[in-house]
């Protein structure tokens, strides 16, 4: 095959946050609705917050950097490999941090 992929990673470590929180569970936290209504009903009393889509989450992850590098069409099946390598090579592994998510992967003509 001609052409190239550009490959988009980031490096995880075992200490990395990535958790979901349902609407409905910020919504419920007393702390959280105090600062939602002294933030936007300031002056206001008898206020509730309600959500029409109880199943809305609001995701927490670690803020990573994303790394690239660009392959050839016929190594698409060794990408993870060669993303590891890639990362070897720069020298981003750590202690704790000795695994890559790949987190795109870009056709080029």
């Amino acid at each position: 095959m001609n052409g190239n992929i550009v490959v988009s990673y980031k490096i995880l470590c075992d200490s990395d946050l990535n958790t979901s929180v349902t609407l409905k569970e910020l919504l419920l936290n007393e702390k959280v609705s105090k600062a939602i209504k002294s933030e936007f009903a300031k002056g206001f009393r008898n206020i509730e917050l309600i959500t029409q889509s109880e199943e809305a989450s609001l995701m927490l992850e670690t803020s990573k950097e994303l790394y690239t590098f660009e392959v050839l069409k016929d190594d698409f099946a060794d990408i993870l490999v060669l993303a590891e390598e890639d990362a070897t090579q720069r020298k981003l592994f750590k202690k704790d941090c000795s695994r890559v998510e790949l987190v795109d992967i870009e056709t080029l003509i």
